[in-house]
This record gives structure tokens, C-alpha cells and sequence, in this order.
């Protein structure tokens, strides 16, 4: 895995917003992986996922560049704009829906 990326340092952890991709609760769809937004909590679908609702998360708020896997057992970390795959030393395990 790659070395941490520049936007970590401004993580505040949230609490996530809902257990599943909030988006695709909302209209009845389904999802593949779940990813959280590591700024604001919010809970999108991946890019494997019909919407991909975590990427058009960060191209509708570019100033939340990273998420973390929301699945169980997952801890690793994606910063869009450097296009990165983390983990982050130190960092409590990554919450998960349940």
C-alpha cells in the first residue's frame, strides 16, 4: 500500500450517516460496497455500484477528498484528487454497517 496522503491531516472522523448507501436507500436502489466520506459521514455506493454515489459525492463537495471503506474487516483509505490507496498507522479500525 502507498504512503498516506496529504489530505489525512484534516480528518476529523464522523459519525456515518446512515447503514447503507444513503442515496440508494432513498430511491430504492442497490449497491455493491459501501464507502465513507471521512469528512462529512456521509454513506455512498462504489464504483462497482450502479450510481456510484461516493465519487459523486466528492465531484459534488471536492473539499471531502477521501473515504474509507465502509464494508467489515476493511481498513484502507482512497484519496480522490491524488488517486490513492492508504492505510493509515494508528488509525481505529474503520467503522462498518452492520
Amino acid at each position: 500500500m502507498a504512503d498516506t496522503c496529504t489530505h489525512v491531516e484534516t480528518v476529523n472522523p464522523p459519525e456515518p450517516s446512515a447503514d447503507g448507501c444513503e442515496d440508494c436507500l432513498r430511491t430504492g436502489d442497490r449497491w455493491v460496497q459501501l464507502r465513507l466520506c471521512v469528512r462529512c459521514g456521509h454513506v455512498g455506493c462504489c464504483d462497482s455500484s450502479p450510481n456510484r454515489h461516493a465519487t459523486a459525492h466528492w465531484r459534488e463537495h471536492p473539499d471531502h477528498p477521501l473515504i474509507r471503506s465502509f464494508e467489515p474487516g476493511q481498513d484502507w483509505w482512497w484519496c480522490y484528487p491524488e488517486e490513492l490507496l492508504f492505510e493509515v498507522d494508528g488509525a481505529p479500525p474503520a467503522p462498518s454497517h452492520s
